[in-house]
């Protein structure tokens, strides 16, 4: 994650993740084989308007592109706070297109509250 403004920011995907969990949110949204969004330990299938992304954090390898992920920290309608990880470039965690399809369609509404 790019951080020119302040060196001292969290840089690294598992920290970000530290301070995540340290907020409570630790649970995994997760697009299952049948294409369905589920959010981890529920049998709730979410449409893409049933979420919000709160916060997108870009990480890159310094030195392998292999190492480039996305971190999206969500929250579906009921007040339920998650993680989408995803490994972006040429390869992506996620096989097809309709995993692509249904990030597009997630609200965005960036909140300061994440800026770690």
């Amino acid at each position: 994650m790019e951080n020119p403004d302040n060196i001292d920011r969290m840089t690294t995907l598992s920290q970000v993740m530290e301070k995540l969990r340290e907020r409570g949110i630790h649970r995994e949204f997760r697009m299952n084989e049948s294409c369905e969004m589920k959010y981890e330990d529920s049998e709730k299938n979410y449409q893409p308007k049933e979420l919000t992304i709160l916060k997108t954090y870009r990480f890159e390898g310094d030195s392998n592109p292999d190492d480039s992920a996305v971190l999206y920290v969500l929250e579906d309608n009921s007040g339920n706070k998650g993680i989408i990880i995803d490994s972006y470039g040429a390869e992506s965690n996620y096989p097809g297109h309709e995993f692509d399809t249904f990030l597009r369609e997630i609200p965005i509404n960036e909140s300061d509250e994440y800026n770690f």
